[in-house]
């Protein structure tokens, strides 16, 4: 069965720095652009950041820009995201998702596979 799996997220004080993993199981990544959400409740999810599947083009949202780094390793299977300066606005659940194409979608329902989230807390 194909899954996502994020972990890493925690409490964190503000300024502080978290890595989010997100492994596959039951397929390969290698193939497949992935891509990093959060969700506030009550609202859509929003694309944060995205690594197409060779790793070589990469976007991310103008409020994490500077802040995030996004990062996959094909032989582990795994995509990371490197949150460093966290502020309380960065306080949501995050989610990772994995595209049938190779390329970044900012569209979440193009995205065929999801984690089941992981919180992240900022707090002083």
């Amino acid at each position: 069965q194909a899954q996502l799996v994020e972990s890493g997220g925690g409490l964190v004080q503000p300024g502080g720095s978290l890595r989010l993993s997100c492994a596959a199981s039951g397929f390969t990544l290698d193939s497949h652009a992935v891509g990093w959400f959060r969700q506030v409740l009550g609202k859509e999810r929003e694309g944060v950041s995205c690594i197409n599947s060779r790793g070589g083009s990469i976007t991310y949202a103008d409020s994490v820009k500077g802040r995030f780094t996004i990062s996959r390793d094909n032989a582990k299977n795994t995509v990371y995201l490197q949150m460093n300066s966290l502020k309380p606005e960065d306080k949501v659940v995050y989610y990772c998702a994995a595209r049938l194409a190779p390329y970044c979608s900012r569209v979440h329902r193009e995205y065929d596979y999801w984690g089941q989230g992981t919180q992240v807390a900022v707090s002083s």
